[in-house]
């Protein structure tokens, strides 16, 4: 960011030891560099692994609910990929099961409580990566312009 004051002027009276008249004028600059671009890395890295952790659980919490055959090979690969995350919670309740004709839906808690776990160490995450003040640098000039009448 670059800002820029209005000029300060100060004009110079005649005195009686010098017949000049003169005005300096002075300027002020001041030029703003955020700093807090050091920790962007880290903070989009972060949100991308939180992200597809939610994205997989999501996913697996949709196919249970519908049903989705557990042959199928995607299907199977975000069971076996969300499984250890899903697992820590599964027995802290039963799974409510509903048997149709052609699927069989399942509600698995475990997946709703370890997505709000994981959005959970997510925030808490980005509350100490991100840095509570902003941080800039701040450089200020002054110049001095004089202009000087014979």
């Amino acid at each position: 960011m670059f800002e820029t004051h209005w000029p300060y002027a100060f004009y110079l009276l005649p005195s009686h030891h010098s017949n000049r008249i003169g005005a300096v004028i002075m300027t002020r600059q001041t030029i703003t560099r955020n700093t807090s671009g050091n920790n962007q890395f880290s903070s989009r890295l972060a949100a991308i692994l939180f992200g597809l952790i939610e994205s997989l659980l999501a996913f697996r919490l949709i196919f249970k609910l519908l049903g989705a055959n557990p042959e199928n090979g995607f299907v199977s690969g975000i069971y076996s990929i969300t499984k250890p995350v899903v697992s820590i919670f599964q027995s802290i309740f039963s799974s409510a099961v509903t048997e149709g004709l052609e699927t069989t839906s399942v509600l698995e808690p475990g997946t709703l409580i370890a997505m709000i776990v994981v959005a959970l160490i997510a925030w808490i995450t980005f509350k100490l990566i991100t840095p509570r003040k902003s941080s800039h640098v701040e450089k200020t000039e002054y110049s001095n312009v004089d202009h000087q009448n014979n």
